[in-house]
């Protein structure tokens, strides 16, 4: 059957909408404040004061977002509404013992472990806490030079229940209990080909694998030292038996935040982000191979960078926001400020899009003069 022109020149444009309806658009992001202490420093949806250095986030399920407010020592709570991103500061607002200086926070979903505390706290005086009730949380163990806790994680084996505390000073991923007759762990959390001179930064529990992040401390294990390379991830099981590196040094940079991957992310979803609190960039990795994926960009293409990066995780579903994106946590400004956010997607379209939206025309504009020669003729 002979094609007329106009089919022809139907044909190709619908060739091209086809073309163009293929999966040749990158996943990139667009960085959404929802939270700032500080509308002057940083635009966001709404304002809480007290929401300077954010750090830890955890929740319960179906429940909203706890943050935790290093810089005033609280616990503010947010919901956000998964579709809407709308964002709303709840009445409560815990304070956490410890000087002001909380950090990780954990969600503990075992009503007989630590006292019966939902939400379980580290922070860098060496003070654990736990909330259950109440505007204050009570103090689990008590504050000690010795101890500077930057991150916990909260893990259940053999039927009880663990709270994993990276001491920073110590250089150990230190145990606490969740009641008195559990039985202690069979391994260490000790990575037998760490090079000297780092220690735990963070832990984090991902679907009952415990990762830890490392960083370079300072002479007094107070703060970590920034720079490109200055950082591991190990992997361990829950009874801190090591399993193996994940990261080494390259696009590491003082690893803080750890989560798998959204749907969000297309290819990427369920690999290990890594955020580095160094340069503020997300690195990702395949967690089995230990191979190093590439870098979350922003919608320019290039590696997208949060001033201050401390937590990421997705939402529950719940009150929590969406289980398909990314909400971070950071201190921008040497942490003197707070914000609270969430990664959205950013459609760009890339470079091969173009050259083929480009023949495409071309093609189009082609079949459009051969009609019209021949109608002349």
């Amino acid at each position: 059957m002979q094609v007329t022109r106009p089919t022809g020149i139907a044909l190709a444009i619908g060739a091209l909408l086809a073309l163009l309806a293929t999966p040749a658009v990158a996943v990139s992001f667009d960085v959404t404040n929802l939270v700032t202490n500080d509308q002057g420093a940083h635009a966001a949806q709404i304002t809480d004061a007290g929401l300077v250095n954010a750090w830890g986030i955890a929740y319960a399920p179906g429940g909203p977002f706890w943050v935790s407010a290093n810089g005033s020592g609280t616990s503010p709570i947010y919901s956000v509404n998964g579709a809407t991103q709308q964002t709303v500061k709840q009445g409560l607002t815990v304070t956490i013992p410890g000087e002001g200086s909380v950090t990780g926070q954990a969600y503990n979903g075992n009503a007989s472990a630590f006292n019966g505390d939902l939400f379980l706290f580290g922070s860098e005086d060496g003070t654990i806490s736990g909330w259950r009730s109440g505007t204050t949380a009570e103090v689990l163990v008590t504050a000690s030079a010795a101890n500077n806790y930057k991150g916990v994680a909260v893990g259940s084996t053999g039927g009880n229940s663990y709270l994993y505390a990276a001491n920073f000073r110590a250089g150990t991923i230190d145990i606490v209990k969740g009641t008195s007759g559990a039985p202690g762990l069979t391994g260490n959390f000790a990575d037998p080909n760490l090079p000297t001179g780092y220690a735990p930064f963070n832990v984090q529990n991902l679907g009952g694998s415990v990762y830890v992040s490392y960083a370079k401390p300072d002479a007094g294990g107070n703060d970590e030292i920034d720079g490109p390379g200055f950082g591991y991830v190990d992997h361990y099981d829950l009874q801190g038996n090591f399993l193996g590196r994940v990261g080494s040094g390259g696009a590491l940079n003082a690893p803080w935040g750890m989560a798998i991957a959204p749907s969000s992310f297309g290819a990427w979803a369920g690999k290990l982000l890594v955020g580095n609190f160094g340069d503020g960039r997300i690195n990702v990795f395949d967690q089995g191979s230990g191979t190093f994926l590439g870098q979350v960009a922003g919608a320019n293409g290039q590696a997208l960078s949060i001033d201050g990066l401390w937590s990421i995780t997705p939402g529950n579903g719940g009150l929590a926001g969406s289980a398909d994106l990314l909400y971070f946590s950071a201190g921008p400004e040497a942490e003197s400020n707070g914000l609270f956010g969430v990664l959205q997607v950013a459609a760009v379209p890339e470079p091969g899009t173009l050259v083929l939206m480009a023949g495409g025309l071309g093609l189009i504009g082609a079949l459009a003069r051969r009609r019209q020669g021949q109608g002349q003729a």
